[in-house]
């Protein structure tokens, strides 16, 4: 029978009861979505590499266990799988954003002032003028999202009611300004580490 008729259920059992074959049947049929959604929340090959090989080893584990219960919705169990690791690597490399909740925005606010030197102070107001500038010179609908959800912290829902657009529309813009900051920060060659 064909494979690409099968589906995923029946890929999964039979992989359970010893058909490898079956798990090289489901990666193919999900690498593309899998491996585009995680690069897209870490813009890089290499690691968006790494947390798609992870999240396939930690679903063979599973499945190996037999702990695998989602009736059939194999995919969005992946992506949740590969969410999870995202934010693992994040975490791993302490760059997960935090910011201050007022409406003066400041990319530092994970750094404790208290720790430091003059030079650093020096170099710290150089860069937040940096990115204060680079800030304004996005478009006036991704600068307005991106102003509501870092610096005042706003949810999604927030935004699109103040906005007037659709949760949709604001997520995009946020996407976009993200993507446009980081165009300029590449353009300018600009560094933004303490």
């Amino acid at each position: 029978m064909n494979r690409e008729l099968i589906s995923d259920a029946v890929l999964v059992s039979s992989y359970i009861n010893g058909d490898e074959q079956a798990l090289a049947s489901l990666i193919e049929r999900h690498k593309q979505k899998i491996y585009s959604f995680i690069y897209s929340k870490v813009y890089d090959r290499d690691v968006t590499e790494d947390i798609f090989q992870d999240t396939f080893i930690k679903v063979i584990r599973t499945l190996k266990l037999g702990k695998y219960n989602e009736e059939g919705k194999f995919l969005p169990w992946v992506m949740r799988i590969a969410h999870n690791l995202v934010i693992d690597h994040f975490r791993k490399n302490n760059r997960m954003p935090k910011f201050d909740n007022t409406d003066e925005f400041n990319i530092f606010s994970v750094i404790s002032d208290a720790s430091l030197n003059a030079e650093k102070s020096i170099i710290k107001s150089q860069v937040e003028e940096d990115v204060r500038r680079l800030i304004e010179e996005l478009p006036e609908d991704q600068k307005q999202v991106l102003i509501m959800r870092m610096y005042k912290d706003m949810s999604f829902k927030e935004i699109s009611e103040n906005t007037g657009v659709s949760i949709n529309t604001a997520l995009g813009r946020m996407r976009y300004a993200l993507i446009n900051l980081r165009k300029v920060i590449d353009k300018h060659n600009i560094i933004l580490t303490n």
